[in-house]
């Protein structure tokens, strides 16, 4: 995904409710327009966040899920496992997004809110949907694996415009940059053979697609991260990890730890800048949040 771009047009989504992905046989038909009322085309616009934890964007084939849950009067609905106005709509990339089936409004009267999620997938529970980031992130398409996103717009009125729908990443994002410090040069530790680990992060979660949130879940383990532009990253299930050897930088077969505890918090990248040290035997440690939170994180270890 390349999240470069600011929104992402979905046009031409149109389908019946009875007609929508994985509806509930009990679910009531809807009434058919009076005479001269047509139904109005739903359609939507998700925007990826200025807060993005990716730099990718939409590429043909990506499928992304639909909720949309009607309000009764001016009582909002809950969304639910199945049985709401539209359960789990299945959108396909191909330069412009096409629903499996297409959807209408239920009416011209009738509000409603619309949760999205990203990649699309067989939701057994809104609630607790379950969702794990690759512990080997090391290519590409293990990182992109590791991402969701979800976003979610409320109390809409039927209309004829696209439905603006903010999209928002889930997990947690971390950059970290290797530096040359004491018995290192630039040069020197370019030719070196660098691995790194992030150890002591859980990477299952399960998520609750109404509200974004992820709960960590699961047994410690270590991620490898992503080599690229002069850099390493991964995406981290959010969660508090406590104080030990959160970093481990091997160079040539010599392992260097940072010593720390960490939180990573949901859809905000964390970038670590290491300086590794042959003379402490250690890291030397500056971390910065992707946004801002007023508090120098910075550190030693040893």
């Amino acid at each position: 995904m390349k999240t470069s771009i600011a929104a992402v047009l979905i046009a031409g989504v149109a389908v019946f409710a009875t007609s929508c992905s994985k509806s509930s046989p009990d679910e009531p038909t809807p009434t058919p327009p009076e005479p001269g009322k047509e139904k109005i085309e739903i359609k939507i616009s998700p925007a990826i966040a200025e807060a993005r934890a990716t730099d990718y964007g939409f590429e043909t084939g990506d499928r992304i899920g639909l909720f949309v849950v009607n309000y009764n009067g001016s009582t909002p609905g809950t969304l639910a496992n199945s049985g709401n106005y539209v359960d789990n709509m299945r959108f396909t990339y191909n330069g412009t997004w096409t629903p499996d089936t297409p959807i209408y409004w239920q009416d011209n009267t009738t509000r409603a809110d619309f949760y999205l999620y990203y990649p699309y997938a067989d939701v057994k529970s809104v609630n607790s949907y379950p969702f794990e980031v690759r512990a080997d992130q090391s290519t590409e398409a293990a990182y992109k694996a590791s991402d969701l996103m979800v976003g979610k717009a409320v109390n809409i009125a039927p209309t004829a415009s696209a439905t603006q729908i903010p999209v928002s990443h889930v997990m947690s994002r971390i950059m970290l940059y290797l530096e040359a410090g004491n018995g290192f040069t630039k040069e020197s530790l370019a030719a070196a053979t660098v691995s790194v680990r992030i150890n002591g992060v859980k990477c299952s979660s399960t998520v609750n697609l109404a509200t974004g949130t992820a709960t960590a879940t699961g047994n410690p383990t270590s991620v490898v991260p992503l080599a690229a532009d002069n850099a390493y990253k991964a995406l981290i299930v959010p969660q508090t990890v406590a104080e030990g050897n959160l970093i481990t930088v091997t160079v040539d077969g010599r392992e260097f730890n940072l010593k720390k505890g960490f939180t990573f918090v949901g859809a905000k990248s964390h970038k670590f800048t290491v300086t590794l040290s042959k003379t402490s035997n250690g890291v030397n440690v500056g971390i910065n949040p992707w946004t801002d939170d007023g508090t120098d994180n910075g550190g030693t270890a040893e």
